[in-house]
């Protein structure tokens, strides 16, 4: 049977290159089938498939410089199965002294973490998520985050996307695998990652048998907890029966060390007044449709409870957000002190160089002019000699045109958004 797969370009192609021109061997991380091995495979000159091929893991084992052999780049997918390889990758960078020998890829964290340490100086990581928008081929990509970073022009365009096909996408979800698919179908499969996830997955982080029942309440409650603060006793009350504190810490860890569960952490500027910084991560998973699929909304169910859909949305943002600022080797926190100032995120670049921004879903000139506001007092309330002035502040919605208001705030349809 002829496959009709077709390799969609990734923003993280770029930044293979630029690793590999510069590093011995880049690692590729993130969640189960988000696309690392297809990724890496469109620039390594030949590979080896260590989760099917277990006379490979066996070799690895034994003679890892039998698997180590071959054209370069020479692809590892999911090396964490067979552990050791990182030292023998190391080793073999060091004795090489040559930019671009070994790409690794990996779906989950294993538990030798401090012979992974050794790695600095060597090992280039590079992290992946699922398909952006624009990936997807449903974003224009005319807004640039990196013009934004570097305090770009006024920004103009429209999105051709309409709120019921946001809300659809949000339950599609961003896998390769699924793109083309009708969104009841893709649907069901994240429902099946999902499942997955919580039965078998996410024993294979440190070998600890958990118990399947418990790790999908927990993601349940997660799930109905995405883009919020919500803190650990929370999020174990709201699962039924109720978690211990302990049993949600452990879970939660290892969901992260999949890649499945991303935390957005808080930003820490130094302020002007003497607000206290909230330092609690807002929750995320690396998809919002594996909340929507644990929430069990469709589109239906989400057109008539916009509120929910608010927060998947600003998840959905989120994944997006990250994508982009990546490339241009920025990182995404968000903001929130005592006077309940907050910006949904902060993409903070390095030397002085970052922006904030404001999900809404609606366009209406009271809601934007709000949003736009809030953004305003954040950057008034951060010690700009220390952070620098913001190079933007923006306001990412659902649909419609992208604009530069009078104050200078954009307003930025998601329809768009581009790296």
């Amino acid at each position: 049977m002829t496959s009709t797969f077709s390799y969609l370009p990734r923003v993280a192609d770029g930044e293979l290159r630029q690793r590999l021109d510069r590093a011995g061997a880049v690692l590729i991380e993130g969640a189960k089938a988000c696309g690392k091995t297809e990724t890496a495979s469109q620039q390594c000159a030949s590979e080896v498939r260590l989760d099917i091929d277990e006379t490979a893991r066996v070799t690895a084992s034994i003679s890892p410089e039998v698997v180590l052999q071959g054209s370069q780049p020479r692809l590892l997918d999911e090396w964490q199965t067979v552990p050791r390889l990182w030292n023998d990758v190391r080793r073999a960078v060091d004795a090489r002294r040559n930019p671009g020998q070994f790409v690794l890829t990996g779906s989950a964290t294993p538990a030798d973490d401090i012979t992974r340490h050794t790695g600095a100086g060597r090992i280039s990581r590079l992290r992946m998520r699922t398909l952006s928008m624009m990936e997807s081929t449903l974003s224009s990509g005319t807004v640039s985050m990196r013009d934004l970073l570097a305090g770009g022009p006024l920004v103009e365009g429209r999105s051709e996307l309409s709120l019921a096909e946001v809300i659809e996408e949000t339950c599609h979800g961003g896998w390769p695998r699924d793109r083309g698919m009708p969104w009841k179908a893709a649907a069901a499969n994240v429902g099946d990652y999902c499942a997955e996830v919580a039965n078998a997955d996410i024993r294979s982080v440190d070998g600890v048998r958990r118990d399947a029942g418990r790790v999908r309440l927990l993601m349940q409650s997660i799930a109905r907890n995405t883009s919020t603060m919500a803190r650990r006793a929370r999020i174990a009350a709201e699962a039924t029966p109720q978690l211990s504190n302990d049993t949600v810490t452990s879970y939660q860890s290892a969901l992260e060390r999949l890649m499945v569960l991303e935390p957005l952490p808080s930003w820490s500027p130094i302020l002007r007044s003497a607000a206290r910084l909230r330092t609690t991560a807002k929750h995320h998973f690396v998809d919002p449709a594996m909340s929507a699929s644990l929430l069990n909304a469709g589109p239906d169910e989400l057109r008539r409870d916009l509120k929910t859909f608010g927060f998947l949305f600003e998840s959905l943002v989120l994944r997006d957000v990250r994508v982009y600022a990546q490339a241009s080797n920025a990182t995404v926190f968000h903001y929130r002190d005592s006077n309940n100032l907050e910006a949904d995120f902060i993409i903070d670049g390095g030397y002085n160089r970052w922006g904030a921004v404001e999900v809404k879903l609606g366009s209406q000139g009271d809601v934007i002019d709000r949003a736009a506001q809030s953004l305003v007092a954040v950057a008034t309330g951060v010690d700009t000699q220390s952070t620098g002035e913001p190079q933007f502040l923006a306001v990412v919605t659902a649909e419609g045109y992208a604009y530069t208001r009078p104050d200078g705030v954009h307003v930025i349809p998601i329809g768009v958004l581009g790296p």
